[in-house]
């Protein structure tokens, strides 16, 4: 063999021996070593105490004590066999219609008071108040304010401890804390907190008064975006001191709509709950009237029944006058048209009837008025009437 042909046959020879090389880990014999025991270890709740206390958690103890469920009651339509025979409806015979929410403002040697809503009350034929600690107790209805959907109730003091205090919803700033308090739902859900912001002051809020579909009324309210549900109704709005500065009223419920509640201002409503706590009314001014808005009479019935002028287009209609009345005593008829009040003009029946609330029993006003097409003047002297009346 020549020296050529040694040498090719070493070069050829070396390629498959540094092949081989690039694997020689997978022809080493393997080794196994035991496996590691795996220990699970356990999640335990940590040991470390947060203090979560805040301006909202301090009010919130201070007052929580004082707000209670108001449970409305109605009788069973069943009969007993006790009624036949003139016997009294027992307890069992009363069956919950509704509830809502109230809170405790006064307390004195004998009974505690309690403001709540008309609406929440309204129908009942008995009431019964959930307290903080579950003590169910029987109310007595003190008064109910309609127009302001303002109610009081009384119970025994001896289960009570807890009295709030109310707050100047004069002196309220817009984006301050406002924490609302009460039973959403129903007493299940009792002591339900939110809280919020105001979120407006002074708010318009039309209301319908008698469910009739008709606006009767405007509220003035103060408007939150803390959570106010059914069964809300009734409850304190407090501020940060845990002062009652509104009681909650209603929402807008809309699908559209989040967190516009409302509440009636702490100012407006211990007026009325004084004189509902003392007189079991409230007694406003009143004319004597039933009325009909004059923007739902028809153009032809305003020509030809009440011969008005085409430039006459707001104001009410008379269509009712009660006998020994402040409107009968000054003369005005039915089909008498309304344009003015007190030196105020009248556009529609709830800004007459605001402007009457603004009189005072024994004042006299002048009443601005067409009959048959022709202006009229006439001086009326204002008469007490009790909340409830339907008349004006």
């Amino acid at each position: 063999m020549t020296f050529k042909s040694i040498k090719k046959f070493v070069l050829f020879s070396a390629v498959p021996l540094l092949l081989v090389g690039c694997t020689t880990d997978t022809e080493e014999p393997e080794t196994t070593e035991p496996e590691e025991e795996q220990v699970t270890e356990e999640v335990e709740v940590s040991n470390v105490e947060v203090n979560v206390s805040s301006g909202v958690t301090d009010a919130v103890e201070q007052v929580d004590g004082g707000v209670v469920s108001i449970i409305n009651l109605q009788r069973n339509n069943f009969q007993s066999w006790s009624s036949f025979y003139g016997g009294q409806a027992s307890e069992e015979e009363y069956l919950q219609a509704g509830s809502g929410s109230g809170a405790v403002y006064k307390k004195d040697d004998d009974y505690a008071y309690i403001f709540t809503n008309n609406h929440v009350v309204e129908g009942s034929d008995a009431i019964d108040v959930l307290l903080k600690d579950g003590t169910r107790v029987p109310a007595t209805v003190e008064g109910t304010d309609v127009w302001t959907d303002l109610a009081v109730l009384s119970i025994d003091a001896d289960n009570v401890d807890t009295v709030l205090e109310f707050g100047d919803s004069d002196n309220l700033t817009v984006g301050e804390p406002a924490i609302a308090i009460g039973s959403p739902l129903g007493t299940e859900f009792a002591s339900s907190v939110t809280s919020g912001i105001i979120s407006g002051l002074g708010r318009t809020v039309p209301v319908d008064t008698n469910n009739d579909g008709e606006l009767d009324w405007e509220m003035t309210a103060l408007q939150t975006d803390a959570a106010i549900n059914p069964g809300n109704s009734g409850g304190p709005l407090i501020n940060i001191a845990g002062q009652v500065i509104g009681i909650n009223s209603m929402k807008i419920s809309s699908s559209t709509v989040e967190g516009m509640g409302f509440a009636i201002p702490s100012n407006d409503a211990l007026n009325i709950i004084n004189q509902l706590e003392q007189d079991g009314e409230v007694v406003r001014p009143n004319l004597g009237i039933t009325m009909v808005d004059l923007s739902l009479v028809s153009r032809t019935q305003r020509a030809d029944e009440l011969n008005l002028p085409e430039d006459v287009s707001d104001g009410v209609v008379v269509t009712r006058v009660a006998n020994n009345s402040a409107a009968a005593d000054a003369g005005l008829e039915p089909t008498d048209v309304i344009v003015g009040f007190d030196g105020e003009q009248v556009t529609d029946g709830v800004t007459l009837r605001q402007l009457i609330y603004q009189t005072e029993v024994g004042q006299n006003v002048e009443i601005e008025y067409y009959r048959n097409g022709e202006p009229r003047v006439s001086t009326i002297e204002m008469q007490s009437a009790s909340n409830n009346d339907n008349m004006n």
